[in-house]
């Protein structure tokens, strides 16, 4: 019985040495099969309409030592360093290299995407991609995204950043608001902030200005102004006001034209005044 035990020990452990011995030949010869791969094709997939990167800018960030990819031997080609090389790319956000034994290196590449074009009091002139972050305009590709300017400090130091003031912030969170609703992303055409620091919008239909003030409670400012476009404009035409002020939160207030005067939907933010405009509101989205 205990030898028996012995033998089934002694086979099962000469099972696996003859099991690792063939795992390694295996992986020799495709080592040397790799060692004589000649690199056939660069494949490179940059999906979605804005291309601030083209073809032939990631042919030249794939050369090594000025010669391309396509002759040289497989496994001379180090995928890692052509994927950081790619990343450093200032419109590349993520870059994915990989090889086939068939001598095709497959190259997936995603940019970065710009929501807002700022330009500073200083005439630096840059983009703010979905994640907050400060990139350089691009030669080959103008996006078309909301711009703000006037008295903005953000500087740039031409490289990709994040955003260092609170302003640069607001803005952010303004123009990431405007875009995902398809009303305001139509309507308003670009954000200007004044002498005061506050944030004004500039719409496409109507001669005024829209007095935003600052990012907060975003949803709400807006729907008080769709309130009053409903209720006022509507009946006193698109450039009536010359300026629509929503930076308070219960209230809106339309400056006329024609003698300054101030109608506003609300002559005061008492209780029943914010509860009436919160209801006119509530039945408009609706």
């Amino acid at each position: 019985m205990f030898k028996k035990r012995i033998w089934k020990y002694l086979l099962i452990s000469f099972a696996w040495v003859i099991s690792l011995g063939g795992l390694v030949v295996l992986m020799s010869f495709i080592e040397i099969k790799k060692s004589q791969v000649i690199c056939t094709s660069v494949n490179i997939y940059i999906p979605g309409s804005q291309y601030f990167i083209d073809r032939q800018e990631v042919d030249h960030i794939l050369l090594v030592n000025n010669r391309p990819l396509i002759g040289r031997r497989m496994d001379d080609i180090n995928i890692y360093a052509l994927e950081k090389k790619l990343k450093a790319n200032p419109f590349i956000e993520y870059a994915k290299v990989y090889a086939e034994m068939d001598g095709t290196i497959n190259v997936e590449i995603s940019q970065r995407q710009p929501i807002l074009r700022l330009l500073n009091r200083f005439d630096q002139d840059f983009y703010v991609d979905q994640h907050g972050l400060k990139i350089p305009l691009s030669t080959n590709f103008t996006a078309r995204v909301l711009a703000a300017n006037g008295y903005i400090d953000e500087l740039f130091a031409n490289r990709v950043d994040t955003l260092h003031t609170a302003m640069a912030r607001e803005l952010f969170k303004t123009a990431d608001y405007i875009r995902k609703d398809s009303l305001w992303d139509a309507q308003i055409a670009q954000i200007y902030v004044n002498q005061d620091h506050e944030i004004e919008l500039i719409p496409r239909v109507g001669n005024n200005r829209i007095l935003l003030g600052d990012a907060d409670s975003l949803g709400t400012k807006f729907n008080n102004l769709l309130v009053f476009y409903k209720k006022a404009i509507s009946k006193a035409g698109w450039d009536t006001y010359k300026i629509i002020n929503i930076k308070y939160a219960n209230q809106v207030i339309g400056v006329k034209n024609e003698n300054i005067k101030q109608d506003s939907l609300k002559s005061k933010t008492t209780g029943k005044d914010s509860a009436k405009l919160k209801k006119d509101t509530s039945q408009i989205k609706k």
